[in-house]
């Protein structure tokens, strides 16, 4: 056993604790004498820790944000969307002097509905833009036609109050909900269910209040996600506006006629979505000569949104691993100074029967220790760093729990990897001439 660990060294530190606590005391001792400089040495290290945690961190919130967000849309779900024609001509069968007709029909809920196995529902929407009045207040908002579904599907939260049923549908009740901007824009001071507000002439009961949509995805229209929105049942608001939508301002005028803005369909199973996408896409192309319509795909932007996660923390962490690299190159250029001031120490323990990896195992812990304090505070400060950003700036930033054990390992394995060559220098030396040394 002992012929064992004569030939592994390292082993034998672990052997005999005595041994292991001496080596580790030597090197405390040879930092603490330089404390200064061992410090401004750990300094690369400390911020090469800290930017691998705060920079995954922030790549890690902003990734977040967006998978969130995607989620929201129903991973169930696929979203139609009925734009404009470019060259603002419509694609239906009609198109009148300045009536602009274009986007998705009821024709092609149908065929959706009934060609397109694994559907559970289809729920279609329209949506116009007008001024939303409470007396001298208004706001520039949006006034969707919804169904009592709508909040389900969209995975948005009534916060306040409630949503219109069906009976209120049924009856085409003037009813509506409001969301979280059009409540603080119209009602500032005071709670807006059960009041009323008006679009054009015609006068809404509010029942509550609708979360907002949060951020847009790339690639979803129909305006900002901070406009202020109203929904109303959709059979009210057909029975009101009617089939065209007229609008009148600045000036200009301008007519549209689209029997549906948006229609979200809800598949059966998560893993039929892009197949049944697949499908709609086809009779929507075959049903329009322009292409006025536009289709979301929830779960493929998720998984787009994760491969660009992983490419975003694999990029930022590389960038931040170079700053450890910086901070090791430091450590090995500051041991080998210490090897050379150090000389005399060496030939002494060599005389008084020190061996090679002795000397190798003394240099090395030093460096550990280190690189391991280093390490250390490079984790506090790396934490602290996103805790600070997301405070003051507003900026999501995830720690996730392995982040600051994955940086602080790769420390220690870095003060290792560039401990090892000045070690092996120290132990090399010819015990007379390091005796001569002065």
């Amino acid at each position: 056993m002992s012929a064992f660990l004569a030939r592994h060294p390292i082993l034998r530190l672990f052997a005999s604790p005595q041994h292991l606590w001496r080596t580790m005391s030597l090197g405390l001792k040879s930092i603490w004498l330089n404390k200064l400089r061992s410090f401004l040495t750990a300094l690369g290290v400390i911020f090469g820790v800290a930017s691998v945690i705060a920079m995954l961190a922030i790549g890690e919130g902003a990734s977040h944000e967006a998978q969130e967000q995607i989620r929201r849309l129903g991973s169930q779900n696929i979203i139609l969307e009925s734009i404009k024609p470019p060259d603002g001509q419509g694609s239906g069968a009609e198109t009148r002097s300045m009536v602009i007709d274009y986007g998705l029909t009821l024709r092609d809920i149908q065929q959706i509905r009934q060609t397109v196995p694994g559907i559970e529902v289809v729920v279609p929407s329209r949506i116009l833009s007008d001024n939303i009045w409470n007396f001298e207040r208004s706001v520039d908002g949006q006034i969707l036609g919804v169904l009592p579904i709508y909040p389900e599907m969209r995975n948005r939260q009534v916060l306040q109050g409630r949503f219109f049923t069906d009976l209120e549908m049924s009856e085409k009740l003037p009813v509506c909900v409001i969301n979280e901007t059009a409540a603080s824009k119209l009602f500032p001071l005071s709670t807006p269910t059960g009041k009323s507000i008006r679009v054009q002439g015609y006068y809404y009961k509010v029942l509550g209040i609708l979360q907002n949509e949060g951020p847009r995805v790339s690639g979803e229209g129909g305006g900002s996600a901070a406009d202020a929105q109203i929904f109303i049942p959709y059979s009210t608001l057909m029975d009101q506006y009617g089939e065209t939508f007229f609008r009148m301002r600045s000036g200009s005028f301008e007519a549209e006629k689209v029997e549906f803005h948006e229609a979200v369909i809800r598949v059966k199973e998560v893993g039929e979505v892009e197949s049944r996408a697949e499908a709609v896409k086809q009779i929507l192309s075959s049903n329009h000569k322009k292409q006025d319509w536009r289709i979301i795909v929830p779960v493929e932007l998720l998984r787009q949104a994760e491969r660009t996660k992983r490419i975003f923390s694999i990029v930022l962490g590389s960038i931040a691993a170079i700053s450890l690299v910086v901070g090791g190159i430091g450590i090995m250029n500051i041991m080998l100074a210490s090897v050379t001031e150090r000389t005399r120490e060496i030939g002494i323990r060599r005389a008084l029967g020190a061996r090679q990896a002795d000397i190798v195992l003394q240099f090395l812990i030093e460096t550990v220790l280190l690189a391991g304090a280093g390490g250390v505070l490079g984790v506090v400060l790396g934490i602290t760093i996103p805790i600070a950003v997301q405070h003051f700036a507003g900026v999501t930033t995830v720690v996730k729990f392995w982040s600051p054990a994955l940086a602080f390992l790769i420390s220690v394995v870095t003060g290792i990897a560039f401990g090892i060559y000045p070690a092996r220098r120290a132990a090399m030396m010819n015990p007379v001439e390091a005796l001569r040394h002065e």
